[in-house]
Formats: structure tokens, C-alpha cells, sequence
């Protein structure tokens, strides 16, 4: 699995995930991901909503 892929972001700011990150992290239609600023680098984690 690659570790560094190249994402561009479309005209409303958005991105999407590449597939074998989604499969890696099990991530499904949805879920949610936390978004975290650190430095100049953001940080995307799963996140379980109870």
C-alpha cells in the first residue's frame, strides 16, 4: 500500500479519499473522519460517532 498519493481539491473544497485508504482504515459511505490542522499538514482520522 502506498502511504503518499496526490490529491487534487475540486472547485467547492473538496477531496476524496483514494480507495486503498478507505479499505485500510475500513471506511465506508457515511462514515465519519476527523479532520485535524497540526503545523502545515492536516491530519485526517477515523472518527466513531456514539
Amino acid at each position: 500500500m502506498s502511504y503518499e498519493q496526490l490529491i487534487k481539491i475540486t472547485s467547492a473544497g473538496t477531496i476524496s479519499i483514494p480507495k486503498d485508504f478507505r479499505k485500510f482504515l475500513e471506511l465506508q459511505k457515511g462514515d465519519y473522519v476527523k479532520v485535524v490542522m497540526d503545523d502545515d499538514r492536516l491530519v485526517v482520522k477515523k472518527a466513531t460517532i456514539t
